[in-house]
């Protein structure tokens, strides 16, 4: 049987987001310090540990399947393959930053200015698009420094907390691109590999489902039910059990992590009583 290879990021924080993913899928292999190939033992995938700025090529030339990356990656490298699926971490901006001590009054602050960046693809586009002429001063790291030691006037590069600029002082003004970790795959992939791939696919739908809900569990007066069940529609609707005190029942549903502490508020005002709320390890929809 065919295995399906994917490649994910050799070492850094993509890298073990990935490891957990495939974890939670239920897919065992290992990842030891130097390993750049391994093969899952329960499942028919085969993994690579690559440079994630090598990924978008490696699928497109079909070296490898699928691989695991930033949407930041992806878009400047610019390569014929399609984005399969967002995962909902990784979550971070490319942003352009100036010297904190300097005024920002729009886009036109960096004309005829020099911007350092490990993204010269997305900057190229974004100044275009603006009508901005400036010079594109193309760095593999270490952006920050550029400033601070007059290679640059202005930086563009991966933004997530804000210490790293704050540390060199820097400040955000401008926002190109957010991003987040995806599923880039190649676009020919044979039928017998895309049988696998929609079977970890489904896996993987099915633990960011779990991430995403609660499952909830409270008591409550008959007479709240009503308005207690508008509240928890639930996948369907609430799971209603009669308690052992009569006039009283056990209602089971699923919140939404995002809705999650508003309709808390909005069950307690209706007479939930007890509420007890437990984390989804898999959700099969």
């Amino acid at each position: 049987m065919k295995k399906l290879k994917i490649a994910i990021q050799k070492k850094g924080r993509l890298n073990d987001n990935s490891h957990r993913l495939l974890e939670e899928c239920g897919i065992k292999f290992s990842n030891g310090i130097s390993v750049l190939k391994t093969s899952a033992r329960n499942f028919p995938v085969e993994i690579l540990f690559l440079r994630d700025d090598d990924i978008p090529q490696y699928v497109e030339q079909q070296v490898v399947d699928i691989g695991i990356l930033g949407e930041n990656v992806v878009f400047e490298k610019n390569k014929d393959i399609a984005i399969l699926e967002q995962l909902g971490f990784a979550h971070c901006r490319l942003s352009l930053a100036i010297p904190k001590e300097d005024s920002y009054d729009g886009p036109e602050y960096f004309m005829n200015k020099r911007i350092a960046t490990s993204y010269p693809g997305l900057l190229s586009e974004y100044l275009k698009k603006e009508g901005i002429t400036a010079e594109i001063e193309e760095l593999s790291g270490s952006v920050e420094i550029a400033p601070g030691i007059g290679l640059a006037d202005a930086i563009c590069d991966i933004v997530s907390s804000g210490s790293t600029l704050m540390t060199n002082g820097l400040r955000e003004v401008k926002t190109i691109l957010k991003s987040q970790a995806v599923i880039i795959g190649n676009k020919y992939l044979s039928e017998e590999k895309m049988l696998i791939l929609e079977r970890l696919l489904f896996r993987i739908r099915s633990v960011k489902s779990a991430k995403e809900n609660k499952y909830i569990l409270l008591n409550a007066p008959e007479s709240a039910v009503p308005e207690i069940s508008r509240i928890l529609p639930g996948m369907k609707s609430p799971t209603i059990l009669p308690l052992a005190e009569k006039g009283w029942c056990s209602l089971h549903s699923v919140v939404q992590e995002d809705e999650f502490w508003e309709r808390i508020d909005q069950l307690r005002k209706a007479g939930a009583e007890g509420i007890l709320v437990i984390p989804i390890e898999k959700m099969i929809l």
